[in-house]
C-alpha cells in the first residue's frame, strides 16, 4: 500500500489512499496523534467521511478545530484618567526644565571660576600718565609683576636709533618696528641674559646696562654688546591720547 503526504483544507485532512485493487475500499482513520489504530482497520466502520468524494480520497475531520485559549492570566487594564495623564506630563515635562536649568547654572559657576578675578584683570592691564615725563628721562613703571622702561627720547636719541646698521646687530630690528611713536620708547625692564634689571642711561650706547653680566642695550633697547642674546621685549600698548598710555 502507498499514499501521499497529508494536506489541509477547510479544517480537514485529506488522505489520498492508493490501493492495489482498484475495487478495495477500506478507510483508515487517524487517531489525536495522528497515527493508524487497529480499530481503522475494521471495514465498514463510520468515521465521519465525507460520502460525495472518491473512495480513495476520505477526510477526516481536524479534532482542533474548535481552539479555546486559557484567559485565567490575561489581565486588562483600564485606560488612565485623561485629566491624570494630562498632569504627570506636566510634572515630568516641568523637572526637566528645572534639571536643564540646574546643569546650565552649574556650568556656568564653573566656567565664570576659571576666568581670572577683577583684581587680576586690573593688573592686566596699566595706564600711565606721560605729561609729567621730561625728554630724555627714562621712568620705571611696575606691569604684571615686571619693570617697564618707558623712555621719552629726544630728537638726537631718535637720530642715533636709525643710524645704526641693523645688519650689524646680533638680533636685528629697525628702530621704527619697535617703537610706535619715535618720541617714546616702551620695552621690558628685564635682561635676556638671565633676567637681571639693566640700569637706565648707562653703558656704552647711551641706553641700558646690565651690572650682572655686563650686556650693553643702545637707545632703542637692542642688545649691542655683552652675552644678552635677544632685544629688550617690547610689550603691547596703545595710546589712549597725546598723554596717556594703556600697557596690555
Amino acid at each position: 500500500m502507498n499514499s501521499s503526504p497529508m494536506r489541509i483544507l477547510n479544517n480537514y485532512y485529506l488522505i489520498t489512499i492508493v490501493l492495489s485493487h482498484p475495487s478495495s475500499t477500506t478507510p483508515i482513520k487517524l487517531t489525536e496523534k495522528n497515527s493508524l489504530s487497529a480499530e481503522a482497520l475494521s471495514p465498514g466502520r463510520d468515521l465521519g467521511l465525507i460520502s460525495d468524494l472518491p473512495a480513495t480520497v476520505a477526510a477526516v475531520k481536524n479534532p482542533t478545530s474548535k481552539i479555546v485559549y486559557d484567559e485565567h492570566n490575561h489581565e486588562r487594564y483600564p485606560p488612565g484618567d485623561p485629566s491624570k495623564r494630562a498632569f504627570a506630563y506636566f510634572i515630568l515635562t516641568g523637572g526637566r526644565f528645572v534639571y536643564a536649568s540646574l546643569i546650565r547654572l552649574l556650568i556656568l559657576k564653573f566656567v565664570l571660576s576659571m576666568s581670572a578675578s577683577k583684581d587680576v584683570l586690573a593688573l592686566a592691564s596699566l595706564e600711565v600718565d606721560l605729561s609729567s615725563i621730561e625728554p630724555g628721562t627714562t621712568v620705571t613703571v611696575k606691569w604684571r609683576g615686571k619693570p617697564v622702561f618707558i623712555r621719552r627720547r629726544t630728537e638726537e636719541d631718535i637720530q642715533l636709533a636709525n643710524s645704526v646698521d641693523v645688519a650689524s646687530l646680533r638680533d636685528p630690528q629697525e628702530d621704527s618696528v619697535r617703537v610706535k611713536n619715535p618720541e617714546w620708547l616702551v620695552v621690558v625692564g628685564v635682561c635676556t641674559h638671565l633676567g637681571c634689571i639693566p640700569l637706565p642711561n648707562a653703558g656704552d650706547f647711551g641706553g641700558w646696562f646690565c651690572p650682572c653680566h655686563g650686556s650693553h642695550y643702545d637707545i632703542s633697547g637692542r642688545i649691542r654688546k655683552g652675552p644678552a642674546p635677544f632685544n629688550l621685549e617690547v610689550p603691547m600698548y596703545n595710546f589712549l591720547d597725546e598723554n596717556k598710555l594703556l600697557i596690555g
